[in-house]
């Protein structure tokens, strides 16, 4: 998610262009190292859990000190927890940050629960930065986890 300069760190990358990476590749290969390294967070398989100290702040005014960081499916984010509601972003990256939930109409699923997320580009309504809800089958929790995922707050005013 994006997040203006006030708030926490940037949690996602953006991709670089193929040069760069052409070029380190290309120099490990003819000085013979190899490219070890710790793996991309997004690139880690279940990425799923409740994550505290942090400072999260949406285009309303609401401020979040803990959420729910979860790989996720692509979607529309919706205005308010409603698939007839207004677009205001789009989820394309994984993992995400949900910052509460509420309940809203079931999915295909048959899942009542939604989150509350930022998209990672934004839709209509440009002054709420892409902020809205997306629905539970959306958000991969662990098997055997339920939605609302435990420990995450609810939202009553999405």
């Amino acid at each position: 998610m994006r997040r203006d300069s006030s708030a926490a760190p940037v949690l996602r990358s953006r991709r670089r262009g193929r040069g760069a990476l052409g070029a380190a590749v290309a120099g490990a290969l003819v000085s013979g190292s190899v490219l070890l390294g710790p793996a991309p967070p997004a690139a880690a398989a279940g990425v799923c859990g409740i994550r505290t100290g942090i400072v999260l702040r949406d285009a309303i005014g609401n401020v979040f000190d803990k959420a729910l960081y979860c790989d996720n499916e692509p979607s529309d984010v919706y205005g308010k927890a409603d698939f007839g509601a207004v677009l205001t972003g789009w989820l394309k990256l994984s993992p995400s940050w949900f910052t509460c939930y509420t309940f809203g109409p079931k999915d295909t699923k048959g899942n009542s629960v939604w989150y509350y997320v930022q998209g990672d580009q934004v839709a209509d309504l440009p002054r709420i930065k892409g902020w809205g809800a997306v629905p539970g089958e959306v958000v991969k929790v662990p098997a055997g986890v339920a939605h609302p995922f435990p420990g995450l707050p609810n939202c009553p005013w999405v």
